[in-house]
Parts: C-alpha cells; structure tokens; sequence
C-alpha cells in the first residue's frame, strides 16, 4: 500500500545570492551552503544556486535583469516551485520578483520564520513566531493577503465604496500585533515569577550558534532528555533542569540558536525567552569546532549577545564535535605557514583559542563523552566560587569535591 505521504511532491527550489564589497564568493558560498541546510530543514529541496557580482543589490529586483531572465529560464525549464534568495528583500523587491518570475520567492529571514513556525511546540514559543510572522507580514501586505477578512461597503457608507481591503487587512494585523504583545506580557510575568521561585541556586546558561549540539551537551550535564536533532533550530523552548555536580546543585538552561542575518523581528519577539540568558551567572558557549567556518560562527553568536544585553558574562568556551574535526592536508615541505583549517587540535589549543574569552576552553566530543570530566571539574569550580562569592557564610565544607577525584 502506498503512503499518501510518499505521492506528495517535495517543494523544489533554488538559491539566489550577491557577490558584492562586502561579500566575498567564498563567503557567498558559505552563506548558500547554510542556506540550503536551512532549505532541508524547511523540506524543500535545493535544485540549483545562481551567483552574480554586483556593487550592491538592486533596488527593484535584488540582482540584475540579465540574471533574473536566466533564474527564470532555469526555473521554466526544470519545474522549478520557488526561488529563494539569501538575504532580505524589500516589499517592493519582493513584489517585483514574484510578479516577473511568475513563482513565490522567500528571503532569508521568511524562511527563518517559517522553520521557527514548524518548530514552536508551546503556546510561548507560538505565540513568539506570530508575533514575528506578523511584523515582517505588515509591510509586505497586498491584494494577495484579503483572505484576511473581508469588509465591504454598502448603505450608510461614505462614498458607497466602503473601506479599501488593504487598509482592512492593516488594520487586521496591527489590531494582531498589539494583542499579542499583551499575550507575551502575561507570559513573561509567569516566567519573571518562576525565575524568581528557582531560589538562590547558581544559573549556568548555553549559548551558541544553531545545530552545534548544545542540546545533546544538556542532555549529557543533567542526564534528561532534550529533543535533539542533525538540523537547524531543533530547539526554541527554554529548558531548564536541575544539576547537581558533588553536591554541588546549580541550573542549566539551554535556549534558541543563534545563526547569521537572524531577523530582527524573531530577535525582538524572543527577547523573554533569552532572559535565561540574560540573567544567567555564566554562560557556556558551545562552539562546532568541527566545522570550517566556526570562527565566524563564534563572532555571530558574540554579537548577538552583546545585542540581547548579554556581552559581559563571564563565559566558558566549549569547542564540541572533536570527534568530527578533520583538519585540511598540509604538506611538510611547504615554507607557507599552516592556515587554520590545517591545525591539528594539539596545535589549536595553543592559538588564539585557548585565550578565548577569558582563557577557559575546553575540547569536547558530547556524543561520545570526551573529556567531560575535565568540562564538569571546570564548571564545579565556576559554580563553586560563584555561590561563594555570593553566600561567603557557607563554607566550602558545604561542598564535596569527591568527584573530581
């Protein structure tokens, strides 16, 4: 027997971005490639990627006619559904593309909203992405969204024409917006309130770019059992769970992802989710040491933080997926100095890293539980000084360090 599952055609696309100043096509490339994973996540399927050079985007139609003509002509030619293009586009950028391509065409940030819509699971969560989905809805909206409501003139209207559908639908979703800010006000206070009811115990929060196995980190310090998974933003929930190392109890939260061109609707609706964050005593941030490109991943996630006011927490780095890392060939005989990428990971705990935010990292597999004992004598020791510092009328008696042992 069949599965109608199996009889439905899978979304096909194809991925769109600009080589400019500011964009190298190493970097182009680099965006594309997290693009088309963010594409998988979403269940479309990637069919091609189109590159131009241009000084700066074009401000009716993102790239150049001659370029748009060839996208077109590809599309026509292998049924392609639609066109994604890698960074935002203005609602008249946007008008424009759909209206010459003939298709739909998303932008980064839409397809962001639209993963982080698939994966919202509590009323928090959703209510969050509806707040987002609808900020970045208010200025794109057309003729095409009066499926929104429908309010017609009739006997006793001025000028018998009624009230134009565009400004019904405005009106629809301004009135959406301001009462879903009223729906996350409630929420954040019931969350102030459980914040507050979690007493005096330390809280140690993880941070880091989407997909670098902060989650599968969680679930081997606490020993629960966080939904983790090999795609982006498989977490948007804050979870939080008790730890206790010796005995030693303190709170470990873990959070959204973060990742590059973020929406800033998405990072303004989930600034209450981020109050772990924001009010956590220490943050562990969680670096794929395993991809080539974690350094810019690191710096994304160091500006978001310093965005959402959470830059000047103390903050232990821990480069992850060890087990994966592979650095690139290098021959002996080359006089030219080793890129990065070539380091061996003896030799990467020797640059810059291990001087990283303050000089504490450490080199970890989560899944195959490397050099965790070393990860939770260094965060004992963190925790400990500080609730000494905080309570110094309690002894370190208090504490056992019999399993660092």
């Amino acid at each position: 027997m069949i599965d109608p599952k199996d009889t439905v055609k899978a979304e096909r696309a194809v991925l769109v971005g600009l080589i400019t100043g500011d964009q190298t096509p190493e970097l182009v490339k680099e965006y594309l490639d997290e693009l088309e994973f963010l594409a998988l996540t979403a269940e479309i399927k990637t069919m091609k990627r189109f590159t131009q050079r241009l000084h700066a985007p074009d401000g009716r139609t993102y790239v150049g006619s001659g370029k748009l003509a060839e996208v077109k002509q590809w599309m026509e030619e292998h049924d392609a559904d639609t066109v994604i293009f890698d960074d935002e586009l203005s609602p008249a950028q946007q008008r424009n593309l759909e209206k010459e391509l003939g298709r739909p065409v998303l932008d980064r940030p839409r397809l962001i909203l639209d993963i982080f819509a698939r994966r919202a699971r509590t009323a928090h969560a959703k209510t969050q992405v509806e707040l987002a989905q609808y900020q970045y809805m208010l200025p794109r909206l057309t003729k095409l969204w009066t499926h929104l409501e429908r309010q017609r003139g009739g006997t006793g209207t001025r000028g018998g024409s009624g009230e134009k559908e565009i400004e019904t639908d405005r009106r629809i979703v301004r009135d959406r917006i301001a009462f879903l800010k009223l729906q996350l006000k409630d929420i954040d206070k019931q969350k102030a309130v459980q914040r507050s009811n979690r007493g005096k115990l330390v809280r140690v929060a993880l941070v880091g770019y989407t997909n670098v196995g902060k989650s599968t980190l969680m679930n081997v310090l606490s020993k629960s059992t966080v939904f983790a998974e090999n795609k982006l933003f498989a977490t948007l929930d804050t979870t939080v769970r008790k730890v206790v190392l010796g005995n030693l109890p303190f709170l470990i939260s873990d959070t959204v992802g973060f990742i590059r061109k973020l929406p800033h609707q998405l990072i303004e609706s989930f600034k209450s989710t981020l109050d772990e964050t924001r009010e956590a005593d220490l943050l562990l941030h969680v670096v794929d040491i395993s991809h080539h490109d974690f350094e810019a991943q690191h710096a994304t996630v160091k500006a978001t933080l310093a965005e959402i006011g959470a830059g000047d927490k103390p903050v232990i780095t821990v480069f992850n997926k060890i087990d994966a890392y592979r650095p690139a060939p290098h021959d002996p005989h080359d006089l030219a100095p080793k890129r990065e990428d070539q380091f061996t990971l003896d030799e990467l705990q020797q640059t810059w890293m291990a001087r990283l935010d303050g000089g504490e990292c450490m080199f970890i597999s989560a899944v195959h539980k490397e050099n965790l004992s070393d990860l939770r004598k260094l965060l004992y020791n963190r925790v400990k000084a500080i609730h000494l510092e905080r309570y110094p009328y309690e002894s370190d008696l208090l504490f056992s360090d019999e399993f660092l042992s």
